[in-house]
């Protein structure tokens, strides 16, 4: 019930709030004005293609046993080069003040695979209707207040358990209670000591899709945006005065509430750290819901207006931590994976589909390993880094062509490539030359571009012709 009210109330303000696509705007692949891109600590701009990769199921000593080497090996032999890792505090701090040195030990196993395949991870502290108190995963049963308040579960329809009044007082006082600020920023600081040097990890996600209590007369858009302004945006520059206390360098992925996902714009305020990148998920309640994608409806040019103003206007790299409907194989669905990928691409740094498993229901892979209907299209060329500045960018589904124009500085980019099945050609104009100038079909490449610093260099890939 609640979910359908959340459809509705959304739907009523996209109605209200909606304007013309736009009818001219950045070249193909270039982020609007103002958004930066990631980059890395050779200065390289960076591109994050990847998936979630989680194990909600096991606790205790068989926590992230679900998670396995195959997975990183899947990831790279496809072209991605990115994993957003779900980790539980209820997992890490079962009793509190007592960390669970096994679990430090097999998150330090998991980021060793995503090493070994070079894959780039972000460490996101997940939690789901806010944790185990609840029947989920994320915040101790210890960290959970309720004042008595009541909870009834939603077996068919879980995001509704959010505004259940117990859920939304536990997250009232994990913002405002001294003592579990305190709590989750020790447990912060706890991951970044132990994370904070390994080559793998390149983020920290400091909450999955925080929630809040909503006030009597708020409506739902009124109060995401009080939440993130007077609660979010203090939690995060308290956790990250937490992590910098042990970590310099490793990027912070900041979210807003799930009510962007709707094309509500964040209230979120200036997060004070250098190394901070927006990390709003990109779902559609109705398609959530079971519905398939309604090209008409112009949500995704909604989402792309509503996502971007925050960065833009603070100057700090996007990269969308969760994405990908449940029912993939509707009937629009194809159209939807061309339109979200291209808006994606057009102003993130990156983007990591939910979720990399092998089954049913979000699964990326069927249960043999192949990739289940429409989600090939997230495997494409793309430039994982690119020593100097990126001028136009774009990607040609229709025929597979992909195209980097840049301005060179020192060192070496790289472009990537998946499994084709008549191969791939790299063509290289400008003063530079590419490593190789085919990859033959059904082989995943990372092609390195080296380049005279200061010229303007032009990268085309395209399929080989058949012979």
């Amino acid at each position: 019930m609640y979910r359908r009210l959340l459809a509705v109330l959304v739907s009523a303000l996209l109605l209200l709030c909606a304007a013309p696509a736009r009818a001219h705007g950045p070249a193909a692949g270039d982020a609007p004005d103002g958004i930066p891109r990631l980059t890395d600590d050779r200065g390289r701009v960076l591109t994050l293609r990847g998936w979630n990769v989680e194990d909600k199921t096991h606790r205790g000593e068989a926590a992230l046993s679900a998670i396995t080497e195959r997975h990183f090996r899947d990831l790279r032999a496809r072209g991605f080069n990115f994993a957003r890792l779900l980790v539980f505090w209820d997992d890490l701090e079962p009793v509190r003040g007592r960390y669970s040195e096994r679990y430090l030990r097999r998150i330090g196993q998991v980021l060793d695979w995503a090493r070994t395949y070079r894959v780039h991870v972000v460490i996101d502290a997940h939690q789901d209707v806010f944790g185990p108190a609840f029947g989920h995963r994320g915040i101790p049963e210890w960290a959970t207040r309720t004042d008595g308040l009541p909870f009834t579960a939603h077996p068919d329809d879980w995001f509704a358990e959010y505004f259940e009044p117990a859920v939304q007082r536990a997250f009232t006082h994990l913002y405002e209670d001294p003592d579990l600020r305190s709590a989750q920023a020790g447990m912060w600081r706890v991951l970044a000591d132990r994370f904070a040097d390994h080559p793998a990890v390149i983020g920290y996600d400091l909450i999955n899709e925080p929630m809040g209590e909503i006030r009597e007369g708020e409506d739902l858009p009124t109060a995401a945006r009080r939440i993130e302004a007077e609660q979010l945006t203090p939690m995060y520059n308290r956790l990250a005065d937490a992590v910098r206390s042990v970590d310099r360098h490793t990027w912070l992925f900041v979210e807003p509430t799930p009510i962007v996902g709707e094309g509500v714009p964040t209230g979120l305020g200036w997060i004070d750290d250098p190394r901070t990148v927006y990390a709003p998920h990109f779902y559609n309640t109705a398609m959530e819901a079971g519905a398939d994608h309604d090209p008409s409806a112009g949500w995704i040019e909604a989402y792309e207006r509503a996502v971007t103003e925050y960065p833009a206007r603070h100057r700090i790299p996007v990269v969308v931590g969760e994405w990908g409907p449940l029912n993939n194989a509707l009937p629009n669905m194809g159209h939807f994976y061309r339109d979200a990928l291209a808006s994606l691409n057009r102003y993130s740094s990156g983007w990591a589909g939910y979720v990399w498993c092998y089954g049913g229901g979000y699964c990326a892979l069927d249960a043999e390993g192949r990739f289940r209907t429409n989600k090939e299209q997230t495997a494409a060329p793309y430039a994982p880094a690119v020593a100097g500045g990126v001028t136009a960018e774009g990607y040609e589904p229709e025929s597979g062509t992909y195209r980097l124009e840049y301005r060179s500085s020192p060192g070496f980019s790289e472009i990537s490539v998946p499994p084709g099945a008549s191969g791939w050609r790299i063509e290289v104009t400008g003063r530079a030359w590419p490593q190789v100038g085919t990859v033959p079909a059904g082989r995943t490449a990372t092609v390195r571009i080296h380049a005279r610093p200061g010229g303007h260099v032009t990268v085309v890939v395209r399929p080989r012709t058949p012979r």
